[in-house]
């Protein structure tokens, strides 16, 4: 009998209903490992990037402060990354471990590998340490102030599996959780904190309120019936006004914060190059709330997962910052 027939091969590589479509996950990935890389969403990358990309908006943003950009900077962009990778994979395992019983009731989320029980709870937890201890090597080459706000971090991912449960806004927790890179990523380069990173903080607490309510819409539904509590629900069809105001929140927070940082520290040019940044991140919220349909799943996904180049549209202006305040310095 082949894979192909065998069905207990085909449950251990059944593809999960939100994945990204021909995902190398169950496309190149050993059978053995598919169940725990789709438990950290691996076969949907969106979610490392959003939690990537304010670590580097960070650090690129306290380089262009700085005139500052070397070997170290340069480990802190790519850790930053393989952290991103892993916490995410880590609080994704932790969500599922918690919610393993209400995404069993959820029609999206059935397929995933614990309520289908493709894995044991026990599996799972195993897996989550071990991606906590490769994140926390990588965290501990950082400066004493990264790491310390590297462990605390653990607390707002712990807590938010639970926030949907007793709040009407859960995303307000996913996002005091999915940005803390900004804050970490900014003391990795400087070693201090200050009003700006702050302020790029709330910036992308309201980032993710913005994309993370596009996400519930998909589970509006079934959220309702087994009692799960969102902005998705809160807002219902007044979520496109809500959807502009948390848009010019979040570019009002990050000019903001680029002003905070560059306007006594840098030249207009570099100024100007990082404001470049938060004028396509706010073009593209602004296009992606005009185009949602939040009846339509297939369009809150697709928006949900635009995001990334809102993201990056602001990260690659503030690299290019950091560029220009590092040739004037030099």
């Amino acid at each position: 009998m082949t894979a192909q027939q065998n069905p207990a091969s085909q449950a251990a590589t059944a593809k999960v209903a939100d994945a990204v479509e021909g995902s190398w996950v169950n496309t190149h990935a050993p059978e053995w490992a598919v169940a725990y890389l789709q438990l950290s969403r691996l076969d949907r990358p969106i979610g490392s990037w959003l939690l990537l990309l304010p670590c580097w908006w960070g650090l690129f943003l306290a380089s262009a402060q700085s005139g500052e950009f070397g070997l170290r900077d340069m480990w802190i962009f790519g850790g930053c990354a393989i952290g991103a990778i892993l916490m995410r994979g880590a609080g994704c395992t932790w969500n599922d471990i918690t919610d393993r019983k209400l995404d069993a009731s959820v029609a999206r989320t059935r397929s995933r590998p614990l309520p289908s029980g493709r894995l044991t709870t026990l599996n799972a937890y195993f897996w989550l340490l071990a991606q906590l201890v490769v994140a926390f090597l990588i965290l501990v080459s950082f400066n004493r102030l990264a790491i310390a706000l590297g462990v605390l971090s653990l607390l707002p991912v712990a807590f938010y599996p639970f926030a949907k449960r007793f709040t009407w806004w859960p995303q307000v927790f996913l996002g005091i959780a999915f940005n803390w890179g900004a804050l970490l990523a900014w003391a990795a380069h400087g070693e201090s904190l200050t009003l700006a990173p702050a302020l790029l903080y709330l910036g992308g607490i309201m980032w993710t309120l913005f994309y993370d309510t596009i996400y519930a819409h998909q589970d509006r539904t079934d959220d309702e019936l087994v009692g799960i509590k969102s902005t998705a629900r809160l807002f219902g069809d007044a979520t496109p006004r809500w959807l502009h105001g948390f848009g010019l929140c979040a570019t009002a927070l990050l000019a903001a914060a680029v002003a905070t940082a560059l306007v006594s520290h840098a030249s207009l040019a570099v100024l100007i190059a990082a404001l470049l940044g938060v004028a396509g991140f706010a073009a593209h919220l602004l296009f992606q709330a005009i185009r949602l349909d939040i009846n339509d799943p297939a369009s809150c996904l697709s928006a949900f997962r635009s995001n990334r180049n809102a993201g990056l549209a602001l990260a690659v202006f503030l690299a290019l910052a950091a560029a220009l305040s590092a040739m004037q310095s030099g």
